[in-house]
């Protein structure tokens, strides 16, 4: 059984200050995977660099230090790392870590926000058109794919507390929802609507300012996709809604 977890910290130089980090490492995971960690890795204490037991990958920022970036610790070393798409409008953000192992590819992603200007969402559709296409030509290629992270768009309306309300926002809009529509009619496997189509109030992330995880009033955006090759292999699929130390809680998958 393989276990990966997936989680956007929200900053890891705060998150492995607090007591909350051995928590995240005590779910004991063969493979973690850390979104937005917004440092580079000169930044980040010799334990954090480091773990025990685990190989460590990071991709950072080449446009501003304490923004974007991702983070990839594996206790099986992979045969090949692969920082970005090849793309360099959009690689220079440290947004993806491509980790190649014998009976599957492992993309770990931040995807962009596009709710700072006009450009920053054409920037993240930008981004969703690439991906998808870089995926596909590694699916040709007859990899088993698994991708996961921060996907910054919640699907369908079960996905968020406040559909209606949101419609016209960021995160919600049709088009980067038809996008997600894009990614499962591509042959993806949204992993947790596998195991609970029907769920309700399961959410990863909850605005910080309005206290909204008290409320539970919060969005799914983080998420477990998977090529319809892996399918027989899934065993479980979940979300971490008690680890705390960021606004986003951890997801994860179980498989053979």
């Amino acid at each position: 059984m393989t276990k990966i977890l997936s989680w956007n910290v929200n900053g890891l130089r705060a998150v492995c200050k607090k007591e909350l980090w051995n928590n995240f490492l005590k779910q004991d995971a063969d493979i973690f995977c850390l979104q937005e960690t917004k440092a580079h890795i000169d930044q980040l204490p010799e334990n954090v660099r480091k773990i025990k037991g685990y190989f460590s990958y990071f991709a950072s920022s080449e446009t501003k230090k304490g923004y974007s970036g991702v983070a990839t610790y594996s206790k099986i070393k992979p045969e090949k790392v692969r920082c970005g798409m090849g793309i360099k409008k959009l690689d220079q953000e440290g947004r993806l870590l491509s980790l190649y192992f014998k009976n599957f590819v492992l993309l770990n992603v931040y995807f962009p926000n596009g709710r700072q200007s006009p450009e920053r969402f054409k920037y993240k559709l930008d981004f969703y058109d690439a991906f998808l296409d870089h995926i596909e030509k590694l699916k040709k290629d007859e990899h088993k794919i698994i991708f996961c992270g921060d996907v910054n768009t919640a699907h369908k309306e079960i996905d968020l507390a406040r559909p209606k309300e949101n419609k016209k926002n960021t995160g919600f809009l049709p088009i980067e929802r038809a996008w997600i529509d894009k990614v499962i009619h591509s042959g993806y496997i949204d992993t947790f609507r596998y195991f609970h189509p029907d769920k309700k109030e399961a959410y990863s992330y909850w605005d910080i300012k309005t206290r909204a995880r008290d409320r539970n009033v919060g969005w799914r955006l983080d998420y477990f996709f998977i090529s319809q090759n892996l399918q027989k292999n899934l065993k479980d699929s979940f979300i971490l809604k008690d680890i705390f130390g960021s606004d986003h809680a951890p997801v994860g998958i179980k498989f053979y």
